[in-house]
């Protein structure tokens, strides 16, 4: 076995392609965007390039591809209160070897040891923590949401036999939309809805422009005090809004109002990997017109849970129970095209938000870990903190 690092644009087009001779036996595995993997890796896109750097690998046997990892470092600069530099290692794909596994996570490991960095987070992305983030550990009869990891079980051995250890899980949950709400969560809406300063809209398409500018504000009030999180700009937030624009539904994303200024906001979309199953990782000009046929002839039965959040002043008021409550009224009239509801990311640190979940209804499908390798194997290992 030997390590090859990424440099050229073939090796570039190798690290990309790897899994798909990896999967191919396994029907629940899609397919990401070749384009989204390799922006990852563009300076001219991410933006983390700014303020980090990273690095890949490719572990070869025989000039036969049986592996791929990459290694990132992020300055302390950027994450709010951070201590020491934020490592990681992700895109991780490996054949069910133990010993090719440690040969990628040991050269990871030296490279970021030569960054000043303490620990290995892994697998995350370079990026923002909604994409590519943790090692799927249930959830494999279940095909993979948009930018979410799907991996081979074995995976998770790979990890844990090296020494890594879990830091924290994030939850997928899974509802029928034509099931009921908790009563709880109904009781906390009437109180709510009893309330005339309050109001509650879904989404309106002519007003696009000031509606992602209120959800841009929104998001930084309710987030950014959070550990890992940072604020996203007013360009970053209407980027993601307009690459989203062409699937959004306008009837199952929702905002709550408290004398006419937004307060809260809840955001569903299609889950496009219904979709981009069918384009190979290609949207290309074919894959763009496959995308558009079956975006048009096929019904996508699932809807995916993207972001909530609501303003600190308004929290603890049962305001959660108001927003799901309307949204989940005009769900439930749309059962004839979505069936069912998965609500991803949600952190095992998080414990009032699998609250507010749990009394949407449903059940955890799926767990992404994140795991943590401290190089100091002598230093006591912690497990992310909750948020209180």
């Amino acid at each position: 076995m030997h390590l090859l690092e990424v440099k050229t644009h073939r090796d570039c087009k190798r690290f990309v392609s790897f899994p798909v001779d990896l999967y191919k036996n396994q029907k629940q595995y899609i397919r990401p965007l070749d384009k989204d993997i390799a922006d990852i890796f563009d300076p001219a896109v991410n933006k983390n390039f700014e303020r980090g750097s990273c690095i890949r690998w490719l572990l070869l046997n025989d000039n036969k591809i049986i592996g791929r990892i990459a290694a990132f470092v992020l300055k302390k600069t950027s994450l709010k209160g951070g201590a020491e530099n934020f490592g990681g290692v992700g895109f991780f794909e490996c054949i069910n070897d133990q010993n090719a596994a440690n040969a990628l996570f040991d050269i990871s490991k030296n490279w970021l040891v030569d960054q000043g960095v303490e620990f290995m987070d892994g697998p995350i992305n370079f990026g923002a923590r909604d994409k590519w983030w943790g090692l799927l550990t249930k959830g494999f009869d279940l095909e993979p949401n948009y930018q979410c990891n799907y991996n081979f079980p074995y995976y998770r051995e790979l990890f844990e036999n090296y020494g890594f250890q879990t830091y924290f899980e994030h939850y997928t949950f899974l509802k029928a939309i034509k099931e009921d709400v908790n009563p709880r969560l109904e009781r906390k809406a009437a109180i709510v809805n009893s309330n005339p300063d309050y109001s509650f809209e879904h989404f309106k398409m002519e007003k696009f422009e000031e509606q992602t500018d209120n959800i841009i504000d929104m998001y930084n009030k309710a987030w950014v005090n959070h550990e890992g999180v940072s604020a996203i700009s007013k360009e970053q937030g209407h980027l993601l809004m307009n690459k989203l624009k062409p699937i959004l539904d306008e009837r199952i994303i929702w905002f709550a109002y408290y004398k006419g200024q937004p307060v809260a906001f809840y955001i569903n979309i299609p889950e496009v990997n219904q979709w981009f199953k069918y384009v190979n990782g290609k949207l290309n000009l074919i894959g763009k017109l496959k995308f558009l046929w079956h975006k048009r002839h096929k019904r996508n039965k699932k809807m995916l849970g993207f972001v909530f959040g609501i303003v600190p002043e308004h929290q603890g008021k049962g305001l959660d129970g108001g927003i799901i409550h309307a949204f989940h009224k005009m769900a439930k009239s749309l059962s004839n095209q979505y069936e069912v509801i998965e609500i991803n990311g949600i952190g095992d640190f998080n414990r009032k938000m699998i609250i507010v979940v749990k009394q949407v209804g449903g059940e955890i499908c799926k767990i992404h870990t994140t795991y943590r390798y401290l190089f100091d194997r002598t230093k006591p290992f912690e497990r992310m903190k909750a948020i209180k």
